[in-house]
């Protein structure tokens, strides 16, 4: 039975295009409205198994509409490809590249909330008291 779990090489290689787009993107190479006065983030690219697409992974910040900053980056995706290419030598086929808005940061942020929310923290101390008594 095949993993799901990425393979070493997915990773590094993951590792590898996740540097080489925020280079690019912090050396400005990509002209858009909707990436002006933006900085974006490359959180993680998950690689496919054959190493033919790079999904990556980004966080506007400082922008109003994450998605657009999304959608202007898969409009220049083929741009950046030709950009990062010289950083991936190495790799037999270039991938294509894909970009999400990564929102797993507000997902940790309402899930801290929640945690520190006066109902969560009273049903934590009864936890807590029972544990006592056992």
């Amino acid at each position: 039975m095949p993993s799901s779990a990425p393979s070493q090489r997915q990773l590094r290689v993951g590792e590898q295009v996740r540097h080489a787009i925020a280079q690019a993107l912090q050396r400005g190479d990509v002209s858009d409205d909707a990436l002006a006065n933006t900085v974006v983030s490359v959180s993680e690219v998950r690689m496919s198994p054959d190493l033919k697409i790079a999904t990556a992974y980004v966080s506007p910040l400082g922008a109003a509409d994450k998605e657009a900053v999304a959608a202007a980056l898969n409009r220049h995706a083929r741009f950046l490809r030709g950009r990062i290419t010289p950083a991936l030598r190495q790799m037999k086929y270039m991938p294509e590249l894909r970009f999400r808005v990564d929102d797993s940061f507000e997902n940790f942020n309402k899930i801290d909330r929640l945690l520190k929310s006066p109902e969560v923290a009273r049903d934590l101390k009864d936890d807590d008291a029972n544990e006592d008594d056992l």
